[in-house]
């Protein structure tokens, strides 16, 4: 009675509103400061902290080493007790700037136009390096060393042992430099995919082709856009002279990409693979300190209960580093709040890709990042129809990577490094004593460190689900245009439409969009919300299995009548205000696999080149209305309906 009391008058309901989406005009807002701002790419502040703080690759301690040896010497080959190596990009001959992302120049602190400079377009054509042979100074490019652990229930332990020691994965992503915003002082690693061989490579030729370094840039971007954790782009640049063995010959391309760190699962998963002790406790101390603001950023230990409450969805920080935590069997040190704070961080990504119908088509550990970043972007895609079972990825026979299944699968992931974490997490406050950090646990004390690391782990797994949930269900509450929670919502309003979509092959995104504009004064009677319900329905008209054009006005009637009730109770007569604040939530324009498929035709075979700045501007805006008056009619199409033919559509890991 009090919520709807105080929410019944309207200054007061105005006021919350404005709280609730302060975030938005703050961030719109800080952005418009920035784009007046911004150094050269000279004056940008560079570091190399990850090198300075972490083991080389043991064959090439010095970027001199590395440099100055022939390209065959550097591999591909086995690299161990080391989580990098100093390795420089492959010259490109006449380089092509395709395209770069205002969006992440502005981020990452470089001044509007500085991507006409030619040290801008050298740097993300691999032709250009921070480094002086002669002088040995600077910030030589390095490859990070990672392995990753594919879902042990489709694959024997005998492919997923082979994948850990041999660095199976495919890495042709070299490190220019760490760069910092002078402004926001926001660090991040800049990197090129694509700019040749690393040892890491394997058999590959550490090259990336156009089509999938296109997807990549402009998915990575969108996803930032529409506020969902994920890796950047800052540029797209041709390769026209690198021709590119895949399914068939294409034409190789660099994604210039950044991160706050590109640090993921998998890297714990190689050392653990190996037994190496030493660095696992090494690398999660640097990502405590070096990733994470300090030990004194990480969680304070929660109650775990469904639903959550706020002590759990917001922990205490804080905690001393060396302060445990918990009772027995469960007493936390610094490397379980840590876990914790890894897979908090993925459960709040995770719910942001189920509410956007984001589905990334591959996440083994090596696609989980530690900072709960979307990763890796290969044969991704959004939904279209609402399809719980939908992989994009159509070497993916058994689905386990599909739609439904990526919370449960990112757990999985979570839980592998849980198990490499497992000896820190499990000492309690035993970590630091001598004897266990040079040899070990006592034998002793093995059976408690176990029951003590699957307790942690078990509990980890609970707070994993409660934060996933109550993330879940608030980003679902602001696409469906409430303000308040009632515990009713999910199987009322959630769970309905969720099963109207999937039963009437909706497409997910465009119901939201279109529901933004329904006024409740559309919707006050049956016959009225019958009429309504065609404005989500596909061109062609009802599809689905057993539907009639009846049948389906009546089931989306009905959950309308119930979701106009809803909305009444939270807006009152403010219907206007609803609208624009789902808006802000309900994206137009969505980088669909059709669209991304036209793009890179027009561009591969037609030579088009303005398409690709056209569709960023739509990626990196996609809450707008319009974005060219002169090109409302191609908009529009990208906007519509899906053509029946290309919905759903799949693609491979070839890349």
């Amino acid at each position: 009675m009090f919520l709807q009391s105080v929410l019944y008058r309207p200054s007061i309901l105005r006021a919350r509103i404005a709280q609730m989406t302060a975030h938005l005009s703050n961030s719109f807002e800080s952005s418009s400061v920035r784009s007046v701002l911004g150094v050269s790419l000279a004056d940008l502040p560079k570091s190399n902290v990850f090198t300075s703080s972490l083991p080389p690759d043991p064959s090439f301690k010095t970027p001199a080493e590395s440099h100055n040896a022939p390209r065959v010497n550097l591999g591909p080959r086995m690299v161990k007790d080391a989580l990098y190596t100093f390795v420089h990009p492959e010259q490109t001959e006449e380089p092509e700037l395709l395209g770069i992302s205002q969006t992440a120049m502005r981020d990452i602190g470089l001044r509007e136009g500085e991507e006409k400079s030619e040290e801008f377009k050298n740097l993300v054509a691999g032709n250009h390096i921070y480094w002086d042979n002669e002088s040995a100074e600077g910030i030589y490019p390095w490859a990070q060393c990672y392995g990753g652990t594919l879902s042990a229930r489709v694959l024997s332990k005998k492919i997923v042992d082979f994948a850990l020691g041999w660095q199976l994965f495919v890495t042709r992503a070299i490190s220019l430099f760490e760069s910092t915003n002078p402004y926001t002082k926001t660090r991040y690693e800049i990197q090129l995919k694509g700019a040749g061989k690393t040892p890491y490579s394997r058999f590959a030729d550490g090259k990336a082709v156009l089509r999938s370094s296109l997807r990549e840039f402009v998915v990575s971007e969108a996803l930032n856009a529409l506020r969902i954790p994920t890796t950047r782009a800052l540029s797209l640049t041709l390769a026209p002279k690198s021709r590119v063995r895949r399914e068939t010959i294409e034409t190789g391309a660099i994604v210039t990409r950044f991160a706050q760190s590109w640090l993921r699962v998998g890297t714990f998963d190689i050392l653990r693979f190996r037994g190496n002790r030493k660095l696992i406790r090494t690398l999660a101390t640097y990502v405590a300190e070096h990733v994470f603001p300090g030990w004194e950023s990480l969680p304070a230990a929660v109650p775990i209960s469904l639903p959550a409450t706020s002590s759990t969805l917001h922990p205490a920080r804080s905690v001393p580093a060396y302060e445990i935590q918990g009772d027995a069997p469960g007493e936390e040190n610094r490397f379980s709040r840590l876990y914790r704070e890894i897979a908090r961080r993925n459960a709040v990504t995770v719910a942001y890709w189920q509410a956007y119908a984001f589905t990334n088509g591959v996440l083994n550990t090596d696609n989980t990042s530690l900072l709960g970043l979307s990763l890796d972007f290969g044969p991704f895609a959004f939904l279209d129809n609402f399809d719980p079972s939908y992989t994009p990825n159509h070497d993916d026979h058994m689905l386990r990577y599909c739609y439904k299944n990526q919370p449960s699968i990112i757990w999985w992931n979570l839980l592998r490094l849980g198990e490499s974490l497992g000896e820190l997490i499990g000492a309690g406050a035993e970590i630091d004593e001598e004897q266990f950090v040079n040899e070990g646990i006592r034998e002793e004390s093995v059976p408690q460190l176990i029951k003590r690391a699957e307790t942690i782990i078990e509990r980890t797994r609970k707070e994993y689900q409660a934060v996933f949930d109550a993330e879940f269900r608030r980003l679902m509450r602001a696409r469906l245009g409430l303000v308040s929670d009632k515990e009713t919502d999910f199987d009322e309003l959630f769970s309905g439409l969720l099963d109207t979509m999937e039963a009437l092959e909706l497409d997910f995104n465009h119901f939201f969009r279109r529901l933004s504009s329904v006024r409740v004064t559309e919707i006050e009677t049956e016959e009225q919300r019958k009429d309504l319900a065609a404005r989500f329905f596909h061109k062609e008209g009802v599809t689905g299995l057993g539907n009639t054009e009846a049948s389906a006005r009546e089931r989306i009637a009905e959950w309308l009548a119930k979701w106009r009730i809803r909305v009444q109770e939270d807006w009152h007569d403010m219907d206007k205000e609803r609208e624009t604040a789902m808006k802000k939530v309900n994206p137009k324009f969505i980088p669909r696999s059709w669209i991304l498929d036209e793009v890179i035709q027009r561009v591969e075979r037609g030579g088009e080149r303005e398409i690709i700045g056209k569709v960023m501007k739509m990626a990196l805006n996609p809450f707008d209305d319009e974005w060219d008056p002169g090109d409302r009619a191609q908009e529009e199409r990208f906007c519509g309906d899906v053509p029946r033919g290309n919905r759903q559509m799949m693609c491979s890991c070839s890349s």
